[in-house]
């Protein structure tokens, strides 16, 4: 299987003031809890697996981290667009599963439950202030942190990423699906490419 994705994301997670998953620190929320509960919304601008073209498909990529990145036993899981077909359905799930190979076979290395797919309304907003929303499951609102120069605040070359390089934000919200319920808190924006192409053992994805 040969498959690439590009396009952009908002993402939040119960994680206080900044996730340290990035550099695959222990996650930390405002209460003291040492897990991370996650939701990102990715919009395929282009893409295709195989002959399937995924340009335009929109999913929700839900987690829960027990610790640190590589300590492993991930939960995952995925809504994909209501809009999409089943066939773009199953490619998107193929590929996020890490079956197809790619960034996202090396990262399944960590799950230590995959817990599949659904469908739904998935949506992402741009704007001043991007939006993820999932219906009836998720939606939260991201704000930037800036700098002193009033520009984003920005990581770049994180062990563990969606993008090379993201903006930094608060996101606030609620999201409840497959069991994982939490107040969003850290939030993060970016534009990702994800490909097979990618050079082997390039830790990617969070």
């Amino acid at each position: 299987m040969t498959w690439t994705i590009s396009g952009n994301y908002v993402a939040g997670c119960s994680c206080a003031v900044i996730c340290g998953c990035a550099v695959d620190a222990k996650p930390r929320d405002a209460q003291g809890g040492e897990e991370c509960l996650g939701v990102g919304v990715f919009h395929i601008a282009e893409g295709r697996l195989d002959d399937t073209d995924l340009s335009g498909v929109d999913f929700a990529l839900y987690n829960q981290f027990p610790s640190n990145l590589t300590s492993g036993n991930w939960k995952v899981g995925i809504v994909v667009d209501s809009g999409a077909s089943d066939d773009q359905a199953q490619a998107v799930d193929t590929i996020v599963s890490g079956r197809a190979g790619g960034p996202f076979g090396q990262l399944s290395q960590f799950f230590g439950e995959y817990l599949g797919m659904e469908r739904a309304d998935v949506a992402l907003s741009d704007g001043d202030k991007p939006r993820l929303s999932v219906g009836g499951r998720s939606n939260i609102e991201f704000t930037a942190l800036r700098g002193p120069d009033g520009n984003p605040t920005t990581v770049k070359n994180a062990l563990f990423g969606f993008a090379p390089e993201f903006t930094l934000g608060t996101a606030k919200g609620t999201s409840e699906a497959f069991g994982l319920t939490f107040d969003s808190s850290y939030g993060e924006i970016g534009d990702f490419t994800f490909s097979t192409e990618q050079a082997e053992g390039a830790p990617t994805g969070r």
